[in-house]
């Protein structure tokens, strides 16, 4: 018996290299994105001169920065889980994360949008 539940552990194994390689690409992906997204805060805070008023430069840019620290957050949980999965030829685990950062993504466009429009 585990401490998730009263089930047993299923008996784990060495997946092949290349799916362990791709899951660990996949999440290398993620932290480039955190990045990006990261790099993006610190442009709009400091860098761009953008004719926005000052509470949409800090809302854009406090957007992309948690939403970075969100990802860079997430990513290692979600490598864990997917690798665990494989050792146990159990279905990959679903994440948020993508549709997280996509809804995440919209919403800071649309305030560049509208940061643009009324500036």
């Amino acid at each position: 018996m585990n401490g998730t539940g009263g089930r047993a552990d299923a008996e784990e194994h060495e997946p092949d290299y290349r799916f362990t390689l791709a899951n660990e690409r996949t999440f290398l992906a993620w932290i480039r994105t955190a990045l990006a997204l990261l790099a993006g805060a610190v442009a709009v805070l400091s860098l761009v001169p953008l004719e926005w008023g000052p509470g949409l430069r800090t809302s854009v840019g406090l957007a992309l920065a948690v939403l970075s620290i969100v990802i860079a957050g997430i990513a290692p949980f979600r490598w864990i889980r997917v690798q665990r999965a494989m050792r146990r030829d159990a279905p990959l685990p679903v994440s948020a994360l993508p549709v997280v950062t996509s809804v995440a993504v919209l919403v800071v466009c649309v305030l560049v949008i509208v940061g643009n429009l009324a500036g």
